[in-house]
């Protein structure tokens, strides 16, 4: 094990959406290819608005992307104690202070200040004060140093400065006794020990603040590295204006981790002209400084492009089982002795997701057969009755391996005089439901002798139905 230490910090405030998912990834990747420590902190101190509900999202989330940490998951909520500590602390160092101005009296000195043409911060009323006020409702805010720069070196946006005197003192406890974001992110980034803390560009304002902290507590600041934001098609932030921006929800639409993968690292990272990736190459050849300067745009057209080609060229035996998945919650039966790899391997090359699969798929599982009225009209009808007549005949007792398939629709095409087109459409037909339905052998073949004979069976009674 290296002495890298890289961490994955999700609010339980909602799903785990697409840029959250990709920060994961690239602390995972990093870890990984460093032999470092890849941790997962839960940051619930937002008590009102984090779930149990939410939490379990992200889990699922993490586990299904292959994201596995190694240490936690951990929960801010549960550190309380330890924040506590530490804002007394600073306290009692005089390096942060309790502040009793009323919101009014913020409200009106921002107004004040904006009058005045000068930035709205909070004007340092009650860092003079020299007595307590017992009693009185108070803020405690960090006592920040106004003189000078605060600086770092970004490992992607390279080096980045700011003027102490556009840092206002900013609260690191509220009125409630709990703690603040900026304030408890740096106790948990330093007593856990981490070494690089790879977050959104969202984050690069709170920067210069939690490394005044930092110093103020007497930690070791680690390096920091902020990834570009994710950009819609219109150039905005990704939201749910431009589709689904919830990980999970990809899952549900059919999307396979390792397609979500691939993509979510090529959003911001690239290596030369290659595309197509597994979890083990990024690992080998995944930089933090390969990672553009500029925001990345969600093109769902390449998810999907992605998607396909992991879809042809998957495993049969592991799609086949997420096919029973998706086929379960269309509220198909699968207990069928149909052998599910088989069946994916005549609808690999016809579908671009795992939803798609299913609905193309599902006619082999059906006991009643979902019949498209018009390509009934045009093939079930009282002249293919001998067609049907002649291939079912061949089917109780032909060979059933592909060999055997195709020699019974030779001599049903010998005994008819018919050309394989008019013999392979209404067959498909009868033995899927449909005219779309894969390569008429492939489809015979994986029903077997018993549902072929069952289906055609079927159609030469609607055939004298139709007369």
């Amino acid at each position: 094990m290296s002495d890298m230490r890289v961490r994955f910090a999700p609010s339980p405030t909602g799903y785990l959406h697409i840029g959250g998912a990709r920060t994961a990834l690239f602390n995972y990747l990093l870890a990984r290819q460093n032999k470092g420590t890849f941790i997962l902190r839960i940051e619930d101190t937002d008590v009102e608005r984090s779930t149990q509900e939410s939490v379990d999202a992200i889990l699922a989330a993490m586990e299904w992307l292959g994201l596995e940490y190694d240490e936690g998951p951990y929960y801010q909520s549960e550190r309380f104690d330890l924040y506590r500590e530490k804002i007394q602390f600073l306290l009692d160092s005089g390096k942060a202070y309790k502040c009793y101005c009323t919101e009014e009296e913020l409200t009106q000195k921002r107004e004040v200040a904006l009058q005045q043409g000068a930035k709205p911060q909070y004007d340092g009323t009650c860092r003079k004060l020299e007595q307590e006020r017992p009693g009185q409702p108070y803020v405690v805010r960090f006592k920040t140093n106004p003189a000078g720069n605060t600086a770092f070196n970004d490992l992607i946006k390279g080096n980045i400065s700011f003027d102490n005197c556009e840092l206002d003192d900013m609260i690191i406890q509220r009125t409630d006794g709990t703690p603040t974001y900026n304030f408890v992110v740096v106790v948990d980034d330093a007593e856990m020990g981490l070494t690089l803390i790879v977050r959104g560009d969202d984050h690069v304002n709170n920067t210069p603040r939690q490394i005044q902290i930092y110093a103020a507590l007497g930690y070791a600041v680690p390096q920091f590295a902020h990834v570009p934001m994710i950009l819609g098609d219109d150039k905005k932030r990704l939201s749910k204006r431009h589709g689904a921006t919830s990980v999970m929800t990809y899952r549900d639409m059919g999307y396979l981790p390792e397609a979500m993968v691939n993509y979510l690292v090529r959003l911001g990272w690239s290596y030369g002209d290659e595309e197509i990736f597994s979890m083990p190459e990024l690992i080998e050849k995944f930089s933090i400084k390969s990672v553009g300067r500029s925001a990345g745009v969600f093109n769902p057209d390449k998810l999907l492009w992605l998607n396909e080609h992991y879809i042809k060229t998957g495993d049969p035996q592991r799609l086949g089982a997420l096919l029973q998945d998706y086929l379960h919650s269309d509220g198909v039966d699968t207990n069928a002795d149909l052998d599910a790899a088989e069946v994916v391997k005549t609808l690999q090359d016809r579908s671009k997701t795992m939803v798609e699969m299913a609905q193309k798929g599902a006619f082999y599982y059906l006991d009643e057969l979902n019949y498209d009225q018009a390509a009934v009209e045009k093939f079930i009808t009282a002249e293919q009755t001998e067609i049907f007549s002649a291939v079912l005949e061949q089917f109780k007792t032909a060979t059933f391996d592909a060999e055997g398939i195709e020699t019974a629709f030779k001599q049903v095409l010998e005994q008819t005089g018919l050309k394989f087109g008019k013999v392979g459409q209404p067959i498909r037909v009868a033995l899927s439901g449909g005219t779309s339905a894969p390569g008429i052998y492939e489809v015979a073949l994986v029903l077997g002798r018993e549902r072929c004979i069952k289906r055609l069976q079927r159609a030469i009674e609607m055939c004298r139905g139709s007369k």
